[in-house]
């Protein structure tokens, strides 16, 4: 076909592009909008229309899938992920029910069976197919909602929260922002949450949440992580779990967007020991398995308090445990298992493991460089870096990396004060990349230095 032939031609320009590429440099939103141009009263030649949208889009495009992107955790695509997710796109499958697709559901089956095994999670739980941690957590969190309450003796699903037993909520004080807007999105609300203290790391600390769980009536909800947002830091899960199990009503849930690939690596499982403990676990697939956006797991040992929170019910629409949409918020949706089961072939074990170690040492060849000439403010344990130079604005010089393009860098705050973000999540990237990232980085840390924090970046 025509139009899959300018597709293609598109996707090989930019695929090829991405290694040399300038990585995100900004583009005028209002020169974007004029070259997508306005809606013609008559149709335009099909291929003609996808050429003037690549030559649109291109300015804008952000290299976030190449070996130089650095800033948020953003994984790329493996070539096998990516022809994968042609294919589903080819075959434009709604994988809600098994009967509107019975490879969807057999391949999201045998996929979510692979990752279980790979994290260490019981092989019994239920599996949903996400667009991201976000929507894993959500439904993670509405599965723990129905067990909770349903414990004692409250239905949810009918009743909702009018009249419902308090649930009380614990949480790191540096739990992620997406576990929060779940909270607040399924009616615990963000201000009833009870934050649990932390390290300099950002790890809840044990002996704050067994003080918490003292002190909290009724059913309780724990949100523990895997791979702080900034530093990578995992919570003690075996002491939180240790101490979760130890008292009736309540729920432990692991928010492990990227750090619960460390079950993978034989070097780095003992930084999630005893995850497998929990009740319910949110993963991404996007991120450290570098498959095309978008693409998570919600996992939850309870299939059945999964399927009473997740389920639709309809004369015309009877549901099976095979069938997908008992798992996940969404109804219609694409086969987004598939590019995870191709990847994991494609990758086996051995192949998953050195992934996520080879992110993890190139994040502390990185930390190793800016150390002679920066502060690092965390451990590096997983694929994360903190830094900050002094005398230097991190805003001024986040601006300045992205301008120059040789690399893309984020911004925190981090112990009060703003930091540089350095995140290796991409198959693509080697030793090279990183050197050459962090050299311009000093470079311009340097310049910028000489010009006083307040000068033109």
């Amino acid at each position: 076909m025509e139009e899959l032939d300018a597709a293609r031609r598109f996707a090989d320009r930019w695929l090829a592009s991405l290694p040399d590429r300038p990585v995100g440099v900004p583009a005028d939103p209002a020169a974007l909008r004029s070259a997508l141009g306005d809606l013609p009263d008559d149709g335009l030649p099909a291929a003609g229309v996808l050429d003037d949208l690549a030559a649109a889009l291109e300015p804008g495009l952000v290299s976030s899938g190449g070996p130089r992107y650095f800033g948020f955790v953003t994984g790329g695509t493996l070539p096998v992920a990516l022809a994968a997710d042609w294919m589903v796109a080819a075959a434009d499958q709604d994988a809600a029910v098994a009967v509107m697709s019975p490879a969807a559901a057999v391949v999201e089956e045998v996929a979510g069976g692979w990752v279980l095994d790979l994290l260490g999670l019981p092989g019994d739980a239920a599996v949903g197919f996400a667009t991201g941690a976000q929507t894993a957590n959500i439904a993670c969190l509405a599965a723990a909602r129905h067990a909770l309450l349903a414990g004692v003796g409250h239905d949810v699903e009918a009743d909702g929260l009018i009249g419902a037993p308090p649930v009380t909520v614990l949480l790191g004080a540096a739990a992620h922002a997406t576990v929060v807007q779940a909270l607040r999105l399924l009616g615990f609300g963000a201000r009833h949450a009870v934050r649990v203290p932390t390290d300099a790391q950002g790890r809840l600390l044990p002996e704050e949440l067994r003080s918490a769980l003292a002190a909290a009536p009724g059913p309780v909800l724990v949100c523990a992580q895997a791979g702080q947002v900034n530093t990578g830091a995992c919570d003690p899960l075996d002491e939180i779990a240790a101490l979760v199990r130890a008292r009736e009503h309540t729920w432990m849930h692991v928010d492990g967007a990227f750090g619960l690939w460390a079950a993978a690596s034989p070097a780095r499982r003992h930084l999630v020991v005893a995850a497998d403990r929990a009740d319910s676990w949110a993963v991404d697939a996007h991120k450290w398995l570098n498959v095309p956006y978008d693409s998570a797991l919600t996992v939850v040992r309870d299939r059945a308090a999964l399927a009473a929170a997740m389920s639709v019910s309809a004369p015309y629409l009877p549901l099976g445990d095979l069938d997908p949409s008992t798992r996940t918020l969404e109804n219609s949706r694409r086969a987004r298992g598939i590019p995870v089961y191709a990847a994991l072939r494609a990758l086996g074990r051995r192949g998953v493991a050195d992934l996520v170690d080879r992110c993890c040492d190139l994040a502390r060849r990185a930390a190793d460089r800016f150390a002679a000439h920066a502060e690092v403010l965390n451990d590096v344990v997983l694929n994360q870096v903190l830094v900050r130079f002094p005398g230097v604005d991190v805003a001024q010089l986040a601006r300045a990396v992205a301008e120059d393009g040789t690399c893309w860098v984020g911004t925190t705050v981090w112990d009060g004060a703003p930091a540089l973000r350095f995140s290796v999540s991409n198959w693509s990237t080697t030793a090279a990349d990183v050197d050459v990232s962090v050299d311009r980085i000093l470079a311009l840390a340097v310049e910028l230095s000489g010009r006083g924090a307040g000068g033109p970046a």
